[in-house]
């Protein structure tokens, strides 16, 4: 006889977790202005930010660095103190929060930035890029790339990072909002001619992409936590200077899309693609993976049927241990193949 297994409604959630998404959605909503502004002083009361500790805290120590004080671009570094002789890897993590909230300093991402470092184990560079609506693309996007360029150079990288960092291999984490910003990077990294710094692999978890035309996925899951149609669309426009943000097909957008770069003349980082079943942005990234592959370009789908957006930061859910796992295994696969 056969057995059937039933398909899951709504994602395997906790109900702490649950919660949690549905304040982080109403969160948004409340500081989200009709106008396309942000109120910034009510959002850092709901989010205060996380200091930076130099005694290591589940084995990793933080700091910060501010680059410009001007523009107040900086970064939080994460050392895990328990691999201070040997060699380790670069990961710099761009966060989600549809390119307006969240930053390094905020707790879930601290967190993770910290889970990162030890999981892996390696030199995690969370950026803290400037954010929409008051900086608008390409801004966002700009800022992260130039850090990386930044890093390149000898004197800042032996003033700012730890002796046993190897910037030979470094790879790009974005989440969300982030996957949309490492993919950037990536592409910009393809066409800069680097000292020292040589970017080895990408790892998209949840790209933040989107289209003109509204797919089954978005469909289907209209309404979900964070990503809904109406929060994506103000995100869009938030992001978008007018002049450029009333097509959802341009190139920062819709990436792989009709006005897609060609990047099959590039040698692309090899690049990790995390998909989960109840993402409403499910299919935008099942086609990033697809066009990397029609790209002729290393690429691995990662998915996680049961779970939605933004799963990975909450630490109760056990498939958030598991992305971890793989992070760790592809960047050691990668890093193997480079030796």
């Amino acid at each position: 006889m056969e057995t059937r297994v039933k398909t899951p409604s709504s994602p395997s959630l906790p109900w702490r977790t649950r919660i949690y998404l549905s304040f982080i959605s109403w969160a948004t909503d409340a500081v989200s202005k009709p106008d396309g502004t942000v109120n910034r002083r009510f959002l850092r009361c709901l989010q205060p930010p996380i200091p930076s500790i130099s005694i290591p805290i589940f084995g990793v120590k933080t700091y910060d660095v501010v680059i410009n004080p001007t523009s107040q671009l900086w970064f939080r570094v994460f050392v895990p103190k328990q691999h201070v002789v040997e060699d380790l890897p670069l990961i710099m993590c761009f966060h989600g929060g549809g390119f307006v909230y969240l930053a390094p300093n905020v707790k879930i991402y601290d967190t993770w930035g910290r889970r990162i470092a030890r999981k892996v184990p390696a030199i995690v560079v969370s950026v803290g890029y400037r954010r929409a609506p008051e900086h608008r693309y390409p801004v966002p996007h700009n800022d992260c790339f130039d850090v990386l360029k930044l890093l390149d150079v000898e004197e800042n990288r032996s003033k700012w990072l730890p002796e046993n960092v190897d910037i030979s291999r470094c790879f790009l984490l974005g989440d969300s909002a982030g996957g949309n910003i490492a993919h950037y990077v990536a592409q910009r990294a393809c066409e800069f001619n680097f000292q020292r710094l040589q970017v080895i692999g990408l790892i998209s978890i949840q790209p933040f992409f989107g289209g003109e035309e509204l797919t089954d996925a978005e469909r289907e899951h209209e309404g979900t936590p964070l990503v809904s149609l109406k929060q994506c669309e103000w995100y869009w426009k938030a992001l978008m200077p007018p002049s450029e943000g009333n097509n959802r097909d341009h190139t920062i957008i819709n990436v792989s899309g009709p006005n897609a770069m060609d990047i099959s003349k590039y040698d692309f980082p090899v690049t990790m693609v995390v998909v989960s079943g109840f993402d409403p942005l499910r299919d935008w990234q099942n086609r990033y993976y697809e066009w990397l592959k029609k790209s002729k370009k290393e690429a691995y789908l990662v998915e996680y049927p049961n779970m939605c957006h933004s799963f990975y930061v909450f630490r109760e859910v056990p498939e958030s241990e598991q992305l971890l796992s793989d992070v760790k295994d592809f960047i050691h696969k990668v890093c193997s193949n480079t030796n």
